[in-house]
């Protein structure tokens, strides 16, 4: 149950409501490789959330046989109804009076023994392989937004209609794609030979990590880099300078790709207006939005609109 509450408070702003009722949860085990949980809840006050996702590192060098790789994620705007037969939801499922809006809630548990398939004769080359191998050496929690591509996967295991064999198919193909997106996430960190000397001190490099995590927890709530410096406790210009050498970019510009990224998926696949998508955001204009939109993606926002 700790998964679903962390999960939950990475994607509610302000902390957990007390009063979640679940209204439908599904679990499946397969011995050695996955297992997954999904449960949908009905919250009874207001919901405040962002799509939230979670990747968690399990290693322990001593014992090899309790590592693994868990993936959490926490969506809203779905429904969900009772009456799997409804006949309102079959024509025109915004007609259900049965519906009732959810949190949905993922969790995804990858053994060690399942993962270490894709790394057999390979030449580990990066950090996504080293995780996949377990020869990372050190365990770690990574936040990052849920993208279209992972929200898309998300919403299939919700609302797919195959039974028996079909279903464990389909879920098995979409669970291998949602590992794929996720470990696209992952960013290939430099560990040692930093031009950076100060980023040689395993303090300091986690304290530009925790910085990329903060930026991605902040997507509709725009921070500057002063309020970031302070909350990871460091000097902006280290701050600044660190980010660069581990990540490739700026702070700036891997925040605002992080941003258009959320409002292509808002726009696309929410079918939110260009008024909403800029406010959610955190524009102060439209025209602001729609300028940068357009520099990161060649696009106008209105493009996407379906």
């Amino acid at each position: 149950m700790q998964q679903v509450l962390d999960i939950l408070k990475l994607a509610h702003r302000g902390g957990i409501e007390p009063s979640m009722d679940l209204l439908h949860q599904k679990e499946q085990s397969i011995p050695g490789s996955i297992n997954y949980h999904i449960r949908r809840y009905f919250a009874q006050h207001p919901w405040v959330a962002d799509d939230a996702g979670m990747m968690v590192y399990h290693y322990n060098e001593k014992r090899p046989s309790d590592n693994f790789l868990e993936l959490r994620f926490c969506t809203t705007g779905n429904k969900y109804c009772y009456d799997k037969s409804c006949s309102f939801c079959e024509k025109q499922p915004t007609n259900c009076q049965g519906q009732q809006a959810t949190v949905d809630v993922f969790t995804f548990h990858f053994s060690s023994t399942f993962l270490n398939q894709f790394t057999h004769n390979v030449k580990l080359s990066n950090r996504k392989d080293e995780v996949l191998a377990f020869k990372h050496p050190n365990a770690f929690t990574k936040v990052f937004p849920i993208c279209n591509k992972k929200r898309n996967v998300l919403d299939a295991l919700l609302n797919h209609s195959y039974t028996g064999a079909l279903e464990n198919i389909f879920i098995n193909a979409k669970i291998h794609e949602l590992l794929l997106y996720s470990l696209d996430c992952l960013v290939d960190e430099k560990e040692e030979g930093f031009t950076c000397k100060f980023l040689e001190d395993e303090y300091s490099r986690n304290g530009i990590y925790s910085a990329r995590d903060i930026l991605l927890q902040h997507i509709g709530d725009p921070i500057t880099i002063k309020e970031l410096s302070r909350k990871v406790a460091m000097n902006e210009c280290y701050l600044k300078k660190g980010f660069k050498e581990i990540f490739g970019t700026t702070i700036f510009d891997f925040y605002q790709q992080q941003r258009m990224e959320h409002a292509k998926y808002l726009l696309y696949e929410k079918a939110l207006s260009v008024t909403d998508v800029s406010a959610l955001l955190g524009y102060s204009s439209i025209s602001h939005f729609s300028a940068a939109f357009k520099k990161h993606t060649g696009l106008k926002p209105c493009d996407l609109l379906k």
